[in-house]
């Protein structure tokens, strides 16, 4: 589901808004802006270049999405949270994966701001993978009705 409409919001975004082009949302506070990244997470590694560098990311998201796919599936189905954490963090995982392997870089387009503050552009696939950590650390604290190993 994550990946389904993360890909639909991107393919709007791409159909509707220029690369670098603002959209007001919410004035003085969101908008939608098309940015292009060829990095990993809020952008680092946005401005360096290096040969496959894409190919290269592409294949470290593959080994992650892998290895949290292994440990999910050998979780119990009551530990719902975990679960739940791992699903948005996958879905999301596999969803900025989409892009780079197809386009070479990831559509982000979500621009919060406050005054001349802005934080990094994301986009759907971002905010699964933000929540899914966040769910995951609750589960880590014992928030949950099961939870993961507190030694992991």
């Amino acid at each position: 589901m994550i990946v389904v409409l993360d890909q639909a919001a991107k393919a709007l975004v791409r159909r509707h808004v220029a690369l670098d082009e603002s959209v007001t949302v919410i004035p003085g506070f969101l908008d939608l802006t098309r940015v292009h990244n060829t990095g990993t997470a809020f952008g680092f590694m946005n401005g360096t270049d290096f040969p496959f560098k894409t190919i290269v990311l592409a294949c470290v998201a593959v080994g992650a999405l892998t290895g949290l796919a292994m440990y999910a599936s050998s979780l119990p189905r009551e530990q719902w949270l975990a679960r739940t954490a791992l699903a948005l963090i996958l879905g999301g995982a596999a969803g900025n994966l989409i892009d780079r392997i197809v386009s070479g870089y990831v559509v982000d387009f979500v621009d919060v701001y406050w005054s001349g503050w802005h934080f990094w552009a994301f986009n759907v696939a971002d905010a699964a993978i933000t929540v899914g950590v966040a769910l995951m650390i609750l589960d880590l604290l014992g928030l949950g009705t099961h939870h993961v190993s507190r030694t992991v």
